[in-house]
């Protein structure tokens, strides 16, 4: 059964500072795009990351995230004492080079405290996120990714077998659409036999009949779809085939896509008949939701 590009998954690791959360989102692509929206894995790690979903998803636009929620006592960031030293320091060394310098009030000095604390570098928001996982943790986050990978491919399985149903059908009411084709086009060779030859007989011309024959022939070869409907049926099946029996059939759906299209293209120069008309202009719009579709199957 065929898979969709398109899916979602998430897995969880318990560590010994807090919980990660893996989420990894995939749409379609023609290769395996991957972006890894986070810098909490170890840089060692991130090849190792980057095979297992290529290997696994193969391809795809595929994002994952990482998010760290710590422990309760992990929640606190550490101040940076010597910078809110240092910065305290200069800024009660200008004040006193100021002119009408007075003595700051404890009020003051809160309000001085409170904005010190707002400075760079005084809170190390950062220092435990690049900790987060510990030695020996490892193992723990890989089964986390491949969690998250394994309900992502559950995902694109399902949205595969919609895809599948959806783009059969649709290849069936083309074969059906020809069906009908094939039923007018006998009407429509002996509707232009007459047409022609009522206008030979209004003009008044005198004709040949063995000659008249011979430019029948060689005019109603022009309209003739034999070809275009056997190879039409083939390109269809041979559609069905590959859906049917491979693994990842997304690309070669696409080039026989675009045969089909040249046979219902030239059925539709050729027509020359209402009817058949109809049933082209109805077999391109069919086609067209197929060739959308198919952009997302794996």
């Amino acid at each position: 059964m065929i898979k969709s590009m398109t899916g979602y998954g998430r897995g969880e690791a318990i560590l010994s500072g807090g919980k990660m959360t893996i989420e990894i989102r995939s749409l379609n692509g023609k290769n395996a795009d991957i972006n890894l929206k986070t810098s909490l894995f170890p840089k060692d790690k991130e090849l190792e990351v980057r095979k297992t979903l290529s290997e696994r998803l193969r391809r795809g636009t595929i994002d994952l995230y990482v998010t760290w929620e710590p422990n309760a006592d992990e929640a606190v960031h550490p101040l940076n004492a010597e910078a809110v030293k240092a910065y305290y320091t200069q800024i009660l060394a200008l004040r006193k080079e100021l002119p009408g310098f007075i003595a700051p009030d404890d009020v003051e000095n809160n309000a001085l405290l409170a904005a010190v604390l707002r400075l760079p570098d005084v809170v190390d928001t950062g220092a435990r996120k690049s900790e987060a996982i510990g030695e020996g943790e490892w193992p723990l986050v890989k089964k986390a990714l491949n969690e998250a990978v394994t309900m992502l491919d559950t995902f694109r399985s399902t949205e595969g077998a919609v895809l599948y149903k959806d783009v059969t059908g649709r290849v069936q009411i083309i074969l059906d659409l020809y069906d009908e084709v094939e039923r007018s086009a006998a009407e429509r060779l002996d509707a232009v036999k007459v047409r022609i030859l009522k206008a030979a007989e209004d003009l008044k011309v005198k004709m040949d009949p063995e000659r008249f024959e011979q430019e029948m022939i060689f005019y109603l070869e022009k309209l003739d779809i034999n070809e275009e409907t056997v190879r039409l049926r083939q390109h269809c099946r041979y559609f069905m085939d590959t859906i049917d029996g491979e693994p990842e059939p997304g690309k070669k759906l696409g080039f026989i896509i675009q045969e089909m299209g040249r046979e219902i293209n030239t059925t539709g120069s050729k027509a020359n008949h209402a009817s058949i008309q109809k049933c082209v202009v109805r077999m391109k719009d069919e086609l067209e939701k197929i060739r959308e579709q198919s952009l997302n199957i794996l």
